[in-house]
């Protein structure tokens, strides 16, 4: 059987660390996991209690492709408390997971061929989701003294689309609201089609985040039930798209995905009423945050870019390797602590770092940088 070349993508690394993990586990041996970035809680009780009950009643069939309308309104209802945003419901779009939000952006927005910047280090996916619907991504080099973000100046000639990410992975850097219309103004003067991944959104540990809708509706904004709300298997994200682009995306998840997850999205609404249970889950990850930020110093790990959201620490480790893979895989085997090499993340010079994930609990992460520090004590 023959293959497509917009099959061949490149394999998600974090995946294979897990699995590397996983196999460590099942033959006894105790790992503490800073790989992967998915909180250790379950989803809200709330939430669980209203699909528990829906489930007695209800047969749970195909919603319409553009989800649950009260699902659709308690979003636009989040973007009024949290951002002060007058969203109307309708350009609400909720998706299987925000990966199904990035399949139906990009089909809406590129044609084969096209080109589309996005952030190095940056989240995997992007690259490969692209180069499956034959556009080329497109990097940008960020540096250390911008915090790993872009800047105007270095959208990169002839692309069609931006792609930014606030709170980043792996870095955890936010722009502020100078910096993200600074970006959007370029993009809207060189109709750039802009991006803007806010996944992250609710996990800040001072000023919070800011989103592209505070500055423009020129944007596709796209956000998921996964991180803050503790539901990444669950599978359901959401989209806000420009007024003009509702029915493209609208004709495009009718055939693609004809609606996402019914059961998803009757405990989605319901989470978005669990907000004291949610904020107290970022407590533990602002402790884990100060852990990390005094932790990984004292192993070694000095060239860190302090995150202001989500729950990474993006570390350069070019002083200790140029082969991120085979140090991740070296400290899994002798400190039995996960962790991600910076090779999934930027192609390029992720060989010199690492991602350090603190999204489980306080007790494993004191573990995990113990571990850490002896590991590097006798490395030398």
């Amino acid at each position: 059987m023959r293959f497509s070349t917009r099959g061949q993508v490149d394999p998600f690394i974090v995946m294979d660390v897990m699995e590397a993990a996983r196999a460590m586990e099942a033959a006894g041996r105790p790992v503490i996991h800073m790989e992967v970035g998915q909180p250790s809680t379950p989803a809200p009780a709330r939430a669980r209690a209203a699909l528990a009950a829906a489930l007695e009643g209800e047969p749970l069939g195909y919603t319409v492709a553009l989800g649950l309308p009260a699902l659709r309104r308690g979003i636009a209802d989040l973007y009024a408390r949290w951002y002060g945003v007058d969203l109307d419901p309708a350009r609400v779009v909720v998706t299987p997971g925000s990966s199904g939000a990035f399949a139906l952006a990009f089909s809406a927005l590129f044609d084969a061929g096209d080109r589309v910047a996005l952030g190095e280090p940056g989240y995997p996916s992007y690259r490969q989701i692209l180069r499956a619907m034959s556009v080329e991504p497109v990097g940008i080099p960020t540096r250390a003294e911008n915090r790993y973000q872009p800047v105007p100046g270095e959208i990169p000639a002839d692309v069609q689309g931006l792609i930014v990410a606030s709170p980043g992975n792996p870095s955890g850097t936010m722009l502020g609201k100078p910096e993200l219309a600074a970006l959007m103004g370029e993009a809207a003067a060189r109709d750039i089609a802009f991006i803007s991944d806010e996944i992250y959104h609710g996990l800040h540990y001072e000023a919070r985040a800011v989103t592209a809708l505070e500055v423009s509706d020129e944007a596709f904004v796209i956000n998921s039930f996964s991180k803050y709300f503790s539901m990444t298997g669950w599978r359901v994200g959401w989209m806000v798209v420009p007024q003009t682009h509702i029915r493209t995306v609208e004709r495009l998840a009718q055939n693609m995905f004809i609606c996402p997850p019914h059961a998803s999205q009757i405990a989605a609404l319901a989470a978005l009423e669990c907000i004291d249970e949610l904020e107290a889950n970022r407590a533990v990850y602002a402790q884990n945050r100060q852990l990390m930020l005094e932790g990984l110093p004292k192993a070694g790990f000095t060239k860190i870019a302090p995150p202001d959201g989500a729950f990474y620490i993006y570390a350069d480790v070019s002083d200790l390797t140029t082969d991120s893979r085979a140090l991740a895989a070296e400290i899994l085997e002798q400190a039995g602590v996960a962790v991600t090499p910076g090779l999934d993340f930027d192609p390029v010079r992720g060989g010199q770092t690492l991602r350090f994930s603190y999204a489980r609990q306080t007790a494993d992460i004191a573990e995990g940088l113990a571990r850490l520090q002896a590991f590097m004590a006798a490395r030398g």
